[in-house]
């Protein structure tokens, strides 16, 4: 994934990413110093920083003062197995200033952007039943059609064994909320600038706070997997596990990290460090959990609405509607004061939002 490449993880929870020789890089780091200036009382800026990485600053490493790194968020920090996709947005891929060869170029490149408004960049997808990732790389998107995308899209939210609806409805979500940005602002246009999708793509088990007690309960179960009599094994397998005094579950976080991660695409595979990970533990060879894997292919038989109620009846209504999703706008190279509304922009995210809630609706 080439937008991923170059990115660098540092222990402390950020990435790193080099800047890009002048102009974009410099105008890339401009535009965060803008958004994340501590003085800045822009209601609109400050609404913006919601969907953006948060940014620390630019870094030198040491032994090369001249080399300038933006230093953010790692958006991915958080998950287990995360499932990433990097899309492009926008009718255009380049800049009012573009050249006339650089506009022949990057039209050249994916001709349909202007019908489409969006491109797969790359994405790299958790396969639960083969305990590995499929990468795409960014020919994956540029081949994709207006007959083709929406297929080209969903294979994002597919994890081997079932279509992570819950995602898709998030991500949904997530996006509409940039897109009301987007139609309250008139002072940026953005070009070439891209949206970043992160969500959880290992079936471990995740905390819910009750009271004071703390169930662990089965993530990545799609809805509509379990006959009536495994709803109730499963029930049997949830542990309700003691809170500690502070109402924290204590975890050892390994320490001691001291140097960067390779590039954050090989990384990404290895991302325990400081990660509250809790295992369901004691599971019999038969049972449904199947250790860390998905629920097994002669589960799937769909009748299961009621009995999954149940089980998720006393969670907080927003565990019950939400999946862990990340939509973050990235990669700010080319992005102009401007006083319109950025319609190229907003047609892409319209369009990106049509295709999403078709894949929910089939």
């Amino acid at each position: 994934n080439a937008s991923l490449l170059g990115i660098l993880q540092h222990p402390d929870g950020t990435v790193l990413k080099q800047l890009q020789p002048p102009p974009r890089g410099p105008r890339e780091q401009e535009f965060y110093n803008k958004v994340y200036d501590p003085d800045c009382c822009d209601s609109i800026l400050l609404e913006l920083r919601k969907y953006l990485p948060k940014y620390f600053g630019v870094w030198s490493p040491p032994t090369a003062p001249n080399d300038t790194y933006l230093k953010l968020e790692d958006v991915t920090r958080k998950f287990n197995k995360p499932c990433i996709m990097d899309v492009k947005i926008g009718q255009k891929s380049y800049d009012p200033y573009a050249s006339v060869e650089k506009i022949q170029q990057q039209v050249s490149k994916y001709p349909l952007m202007e019908e489409i408004g969006f491109l797969v960049l790359g994405m790299r997808v958790y396969h639960v039943s083969s305990d590995s990732y499929e990468t795409q790389n960014q020919h994956y998107g540029r081949n994709l059609t207006k007959e083709t995308v929406k297929d080209g899209i969903s294979r994002f939210f597919h994890s081997g064994y079932c279509l992570r609806k819950d995602v898709v409805a998030a991500s949904i979500q997530k996006i509409e909320k940039i897109l009301e940005w987007f139609e309250g602002q008139t002072q940026l246009n953005f070009y070439a600038s891209s949206l970043l999708f992160v969500y959880e793509g290992s079936c471990q088990a995740t905390t819910v706070r009750l009271n004071d007690v703390t169930l662990v309960e089965k993530r990545g179960v799609p809805k509509g997997v379990l006959s009536g009599g495994d709803v109730l094994e499963c029930n049997n397998n949830i542990h309700v596990i003691n809170s500690t005094e502070n109402g924290k579950i204590e975890a050892s976080v390994g320490k001691g990290l001291s140097k960067f991660y390779a590039l954050h695409k090989k990384s990404c595979s290895k991302r325990h460090h400081g990660q509250l990970s809790l295992k369901v533990e004691n599971l019999e060879q038969g049972s449904v959990w199947k250790g860390s894997t998905c629920i097994a292919q002669e589960h799937l038989n769909g009748n299961v609405l009621p009995q999954l109620e149940k089980v998720f009846y006393h969670m907080p209504a927003e565990t019950k509607e939400s999946a862990n999703v990340e939509v973050r706008m990235i990669d700010f190279a080319h992005v102009f004061p401007s006083n319109a509304k950025d319609e190229g922009y907003i047609y892409g995210l319209k369009n990106l939002i049509t295709v999403l809630q078709n894949i929910l609706d089939n």
